[in-house]
């Protein structure tokens, strides 16, 4: 024992040197850091999910949206954006969670392996240099690269390392190291595609690898950079194939040859791009060109990806292409820029990162005033608009200057269209039924193709198209879309939905008042309301009415719609968007109090009832869905949204008001937002006397005090000091 306290003694200077230089370290960081304001950033996984509280889910949004979705909203932590493919199309299917609670932020946390996945962490970084991309860092969680570290320095959180990174000056940090135990932070000017040495992801539980995707194309390389085939061991034609169905197309573009796909890569700024697949000369407006960020170093496999993929069940017979990755040279280039042997100061004229500051848009700023997709090589500036309506989808077009042509639904242009004379205002209405317009609808989505042409038969580069989507909400929750164009001039997405407004319970008596209050009998219209100017319908069911104390509960409809005493609470009934239903009021024993809970869906369009029986006799009920929803139960999602509403009342027993019960029943303490008034008879003749009385008797009482005590006061003799 003694021996051990000596040698730990021995140790303790240079612990203590070591701790204070750490220390140091950490505290010019934090000074340093401190310099700037924290702005919001993305750190992204590929083909991993983190376990997290998910708030908010939709499909059918792109990359884009789903990213942007997550950065406005401030609940919003992460999202995770799945394009799971459709053997049968063969197209991407996405889909967007929004979660208030990830995982992500614990380096304990093991992430799941998630086939054609991008999970996105909300990020705040101390640097001037965030730039303007939908993600700053690629995150692979419990690796690192060996041998190419640059500088060491310790930092108390993953995000102090990461803005060390993009604050670096002496060299470009093309990537991070960050060990959660030792607090170590590792910066690099190499990344997993440096040449000339031998790179490689080895395990290390505890510390992430993070690259930075915040670098110029030019900065993507210590030296030249180059796009060739990417050769891994697996044919071009497979590779290829792969990344035409599995990858998620960043931009595309329409272009005359290869060099062209390459040079659109090349000098890309909206993000890092490591990749095309260039499908062949153009054949009509079919986009031929498309970029990615992601490579086969990206993912987690490498090119063990491109061997454990299924060939789609259907070939539409469409080109397979040329995919050509980056590819990092030895030579040095003066393109490459800084190759980290120069000078400090060097870097702040030749290779800054790129800067761009977070900005909230003016909502009034229309895009009349914004030279982007919108405009043509005419000057005519579109600002488009969907509505979405009960029967049909309302597109509404604004111009900058008198517009002549035709606005028509694609592949319709005779029976869906509307020509246009010297106009800035005009609207198309696409019909939702029919083949006239030919909109489409899947699950609740209604899609068609607008054009904006200004010869009335020639299509040409100048012209518009659009691509407009209705999405009816079947569930509790409302997703509206904005405009939303695409980042390529030729086809433009406009996402809108009318919003599905939340159900209200209102209880009314026979004079169409609203009341809180009755008494045991009272006939009373138990109605649930939407507004009328909206085309969903409503169906209710699993209604349940409750006592006070929650004790005792009574199911007045079952789980199909109807009432299961229609002599206590008869079935509901349509009067326009709402559903009623007629009844007399009861209460509990134990309890004044009654609730009334139900769960209510949307329709679009009006609902079908249900078909009840009662004493050997059928009847309708408003409780179910439309009929093609009935007839085919097992296409019901179990996990399908709900919404669970809820009204209190007051029933009281002949007599109740007046009593005061309420004083004495500690159960009746009802909800501080509703208010209860209870009438007290008049007061007697008796009872004003008895009162009278009372106080003359206690006024005379203190005068007979203060009298006594003066006196008392007065008759004692006065002392006398010599």
């Amino acid at each position: 024992m003694q021996t051990a306290a000596r040698s730990t003694s021995s140790s303790r200077p240079a612990m203590r040197t070591s701790s204070l230089l750490a220390l140091a370290a950490l505290v010019t960081l934090m000074m340093l850091a401190g310099a700037a304001e924290a702005r919001m950033a993305f750190e992204k996984l590929t083909d991993y999910d983190f376990a997290g509280t998910t708030y908010y889910s939709v499909k059918n949004l792109s990359l884009y949206e789903c990213q942007g979705w997550c950065r406005e909203e401030a609940d919003c932590q992460a999202a995770a954006f799945s394009f799971v493919v459709n053997p049968l199309s063969p197209s991407q299917e996405t889909h967007c969670q929004l979660q208030n609670d990830s995982s992500a932020a614990n380096p304990s946390a093991a992430p799941q392996r998630s086939a054609n996945m991008y999970y996105m962490v909300k990020l705040q970084l101390r640097s001037e240099n965030v730039c303007h991309r939908p993600w700053s860092f690629e995150r692979v969680p419990n690796k690192i690269i060996r041998g190419l570290d640059n500088a060491l320095i310790y930092t108390s959180t993953k995000e102090a390392c990461l803005s060390a990174c993009l604050n670096e000056k002496r060299f470009i940090c093309r990537s991070v190291e960050y060990d959660y135990n030792n607090m170590k932070c590792v910066l690099s000017d190499s990344d997993r595609r440096s040449s000339g040495q031998f790179v490689q992801l080895v395990d290390a539980q505890g510390t992430d690898y993070f690259e930075n995707l915040c670098l110029k194309p030019t900065q993507a390389c210590k030296n030249t950079r180059s796009f060739a085939n990417a050769r891994m061991g697996v044919s071009e034609e497979k590779v290829a194939q792969y990344v035409g169905l599995h990858y998620y197309t960043d931009k595309e573009l329409q272009v005359t040859s290869e060099s062209a796909c390459r040079l659109a890569c090349e000098i890309e700024s909206e993000f890092l791009c490591r990749s095309f697949l260039y499908l062949g000369q153009p054949q009509g407006a079919q986009y031929n060109c498309r970029l990615y960020h992601l490579d086969h170093k990206t993912l987690p496999d490498g090119p063990s990806t491109y061997l454990n993929h299924e060939r789609p069940l259907i070939d539409h017979g469409e080109p397979i292409g040329q995919y050509f990755e980056n590819q990092c040279e030895k030579s040095a280039s003066a393109a490459g820029g800084n190759t980290g042997n120069s000078p400090p100061g060097t870097l702040d004229k030749i290779d800054t990162l790129p800067v761009s500051l977070d900005t909230i848009e003016d909502p009034n700023l229309t895009n009349m005033t914004r030279n982007d997709v919108n405009c043509d090589k005419t000057g005519t500036c579109y600002d488009v608009s969907v509505h979405c309506k009960d029967t049909r989808i309302a597109v509404q077009v604004r111009t900058n200057k008198p517009f002549n042509g035709r606005i028509y639904a694609l592949g319709r242009s005779e029976t869906c269209n509307i020509d246009v004379i010297n106009s800035d205002a005009f609207r198309l209405d696409l019909t939702m039924a029919g083949q006239d317009c030919n909109t489409q609808s899947v699950t609740g989505v209604y899609s068609n193709t607008v054009v904006l042409q200004h010869h009335s038969v020639v299509m040409t580069k100048a012209d518009k198209i659009y691509k407009v989507k209705c999405t009816y909400d079947m569930s509790s929750k409302n997703i509206t879309f904005g405009m939303m164009p695409i980042r390529d001039p030729e086809m433009i997405h406009i996402n809108s939905s009318p919003e599905a407004p939340p159900p209200r319970i209102r209880i009314l008596d026979t004079r169409q008042r609203e009341v809180e209050t009755v008494r045991i009998g009272d006939r009373l219209n138990f109605r649930i309301e939407i507004p009328e100017d909206t085309p969903y319908g409503i169906f209710a069911r699993s209604c349940v009415a409750m006592a006070k104390d929650a004790r005792t509960s009574f199911k007045i409809i079952d789980d199909d719609g109807c009432p299961t005493d229609p002599t206590i609470f008869p079935g509901f009934t349509a009067d326009g968007n709402a559903l009623q239903s007629t009844y007399e009021a009861f209460r509990f024993t134990e309890s004044y109090g009654v609730i009334f809970q139900c769960n209510v869906k949307y329709c679009l369009g009006p609902c079908e009832p249900a078909v009840c029986e009662w004493n050997m006799e059928s009847f309708e009920s408003l409780g179910r869905r439309r009929r093609r929803s009935i007839e085919s139960p097992a296409n019901e999602t179990k996990s399908e949204d709900h919404m669970n509403i809820s009204q209190e009342i007051l029933v009281l027993d002949f007599g109740d008001e007046k009593r005061e019960f309420f004083k004495a029943d500690p159960s009746t303490d009802f909800s501080k937002d509703k208010t209860v008034t209870i009438i007290e008879p008049c007061p007697t003749k008796t009872s004003v006397l008895a009162l009278a009385v009372t106080c003359a008797l206690m006024i005379l009482l203190y005068i007979s005090t203060l009298f006594c005590y003066y006196m008392k006061k007065w008759m004692q003799p006065h002392k006398i000091v010599a």
